[in-house]
């Protein structure tokens, strides 16, 4: 029986293909992703070339903080196993803080909002303002409630929650889709995140025993990206 058992290798041409398949799978989809994202900027009222360079700069600066104050502790918490030297050496403790902004997820979101709520005001007029201003309170208090703040971490504030709230906002405060809808969403998701999920919770930065607490990095940077291309789907 062991006679009937046939072997087939696949020849260099075939592992070379499936290679080169591989990599066209792994190159592929981020850039259809990409594109997908680019698309949803562009119905915002972005050129191509604009939405996608906006996409690409929020993804490359989430890994570029800005340092901007440093909070000095005034004591540190010593574990009893830490309060023994070991081997004569101290036990390094967290003494400060460096609180920084984030490029990506703080720094350009806000700038893209400011623009986008300029040009709306242009077509809409100033009527505009008190909807965004509405929203983006509804947004702050939903991230101010769901944002957990873990000792060690920093700010975690939900993926999703914060986009759909923008997202309901933006279609109950303007009456319905268009552009005013997604402006209004698109503002009340970024601001009112960044105010909810990290402002309203820097007083807790001293307790977190972390080197670097990012506003729109870290635990925050999803949820702003999310809070800038759902709106698209109200545009």
């Amino acid at each position: 029986m062991s006679n009937d058992i046939r072997f087939f290798t696949a020849g260099p041409l075939s592992l070379v293909a499936l290679i080169i398949l591989v990599g066209l799978v792994i190159l592929i989809i981020p850039l259809l992703l990409l594109g997908l994202v680019g698309a949803a900027f562009t119905k915002l009222g972005f050129s191509w070339i604009t939405a996608l360079a906006v996409v690409l700069l929020m993804l490359l600066g989430s890994r570029i903080n800005i340092p901007v104050y440093r909070i000095r502790r005034d004591t540190v918490r010593f574990s009893q196993k830490e309060s023994f030297y070991r081997n004569g050496a101290v036990p390094s403790q967290l003494w400060e803080t460096i609180l920084s902004v984030n490029f990506g997820g703080a720094v350009l979101p806000v700038c893209v909002s400011a623009y986008l709520l300029y040009r709306a005001t242009q077509i809409a007029g100033t009527s505009l303002l008190y909807p965004v201003g509405l929203g983006v309170l509804a947004v702050v208090l939903v991230s101010t409630i769901t944002t957990r703040v873990i000792p060690g971490r920093g700010f975690t504030v939900p993926l999703i929650l914060p986009a759909l709230a923008a997202l309901l906002a933006g279609l109950l405060l303007s009456g319905g889709t268009g552009l005013s809808a997604a402006v209004i969403a698109f503002v009340s998701g970024t601001v009112g995140t960044l105010l909810g999920a990290n402002v309203a919770h820097l007083f807790t930065v001293k307790d977190l025993e972390v080197p670097v607490v990012s506003i729109g990095g870290g635990g925050t940077f999803g949820a702003i990206f999310l809070c800038c291309i759902l709106p698209a789907l109200i545009a």
